[in-house]
């Protein structure tokens, strides 16, 4: 018998050392934005992560059971809320998002990320291994997966529509439909981008057309990005130094504590920092894929593999977005950027995968029929 409890034993450390690494150099980054102050974006910042982190430990003690057997009503719950947002939503900086719930701005589109990943995986875990290759196989999840994208794509949120798409179709791909029939709409995709341009708003528009030529606009529309470019190729291999970036400190780069917060930590940190930076949240993503591996269950590892890969498209993109490799959309960096609703959705997906591996630790079963 071993002298530590069960309980302790049990314990994601792991996993916790990893996000109070990137969550700490994140207060750090926020800090130094703020000209060496914790108020207002540091300490609230860790006021959230410390909450937000023990809402994914509460949700870790979730059975899984449970997950798979709400996961359509849950979905339902949050299609009917994005509905609600067109009727009575409120307007802000030209978008249509929220819900004024007196106490707080609610957002449904960012809870549609991760339960639009638990939805396709739970129709797909009901699908009969032989109906994978037929097209019952793929309409009623293209259409689990369009319906909240075109809703969320009229508020309009070019970013948040893409995360939801991006993570339904990753488990479509997991789920084992054939590769051509990705191939194919890869190629149809490609064939319509003129059509559905023209469908985009102005400001869109310009997002796209800046980001293949940010120097033709400098001081307008390619500012953002440009400034950008300045502030991670400033700080070298080993950055300026805390609290000295110019950049971000002079104000030269606009929303540096948001979605532009890599570029103030690199200025400071340098490549060093980023290094770091990006190591850690691969450790984090080796962690969720593991969970997936280990799993005997389909639909925890169509999950835990859908919810990895959710986690991974908000730090590819907003990387890819801060140096000018994809446009301009609006995507946090988690645990670095300031804000609570990505923090919120980020937890949310970290606590269903911990409920994932707390389940295959717990139980050498095979695998059950969760309907």
């Amino acid at each position: 018998m071993s002298i530590i409890p069960q309980p302790l034993t049990e314990f994601p450390w792991r996993v916790l050392g990893i996000l109070l690494a990137i969550a700490g150099f994140g207060t750090l980054v926020l800090y130094s934005a703020a000209s060496g102050s914790i108020t207002p974006w540091a300490i609230n910042q860790a006021v959230r992560f410390v909450i937000f982190t023990g809402m994914a430990f509460v949700i870790s003690r979730v059975p899984l059971e449970l997950f798979a057997r709400f996961a359509f009503p849950a979905y339902g719950a949050v299609l009917i809320s994005l509905v609600l947002v067109e009727l009575i939503g409120g307007v802000a900086g030209g978008s249509q998002r929220w819900i004024n719930l007196g106490f707080m701005q609610l957002q449904p589109s960012e809870f549609m990320k991760p339960i639009i990943v638990l939805a396709v995986a739970r129709f797909y875990a009901l699908l009969p291994v032989g109906e994978i290759r037929r097209w019952t196989a793929i309409w009623p999840a293209l259409v689990l997966i369009g319906v909240p994208w075109a809703l969320v794509l009229v508020q309009p949120d070019l970013g948040t529509a893409t995360m939801i798409a991006a993570g339904g179709v990753t488990v479509m791909f997991l789920a084992g439909l054939p590769l051509r029939l990705f191939v194919g709409s890869g190629l149809a995709i490609a064939a319509i981008i003129p059509i559905a341009f023209s469908f985009l708003h102005d400001y869109q528009q310009k997002r796209v057309l800046i980001f293949m030529d940010p120097e033709s606009d400098p001081l307008g529309a390619g500012y953002h990005i440009s400034q950008s470019k300045i502030a991670i190729g400033s700080g070298g291999i080993w950055g300026k130094g805390f609290l000295k970036g110019t950049q971000s400190h002079l104000d030269y780069l606009p929303e540096g504590h948001t979605d532009f917060v890599f570029a103030t930590m690199a200025e400071e940190w340098g490549l060093v920092g980023g290094v770091f930076l990006i190591g850690a949240f691969l450790l984090l993503f080796r962690w969720g894929i593991g969970v997936s591996l280990r799993t005997q269950d389909k639909y925890a590892r169509l999950v835990a593999s859908g919810l990895t890969t959710t986690i991974f498209f908000y730090v590819a993109i907003n990387l890819m977005m801060v140096m000018g490799l994809a446009p301009v959309v609006g995507i946090p960096l988690p645990f670095m950027s300031y804000g609570g609703s990505s923090m919120l959705t980020v937890m949310l997906c970290i606590g269903i995968i911990m409920a994932i591996e707390r389940s295959t630790r717990r139980s050498g079963r095979k695998p059950g029929n969760w309907g």
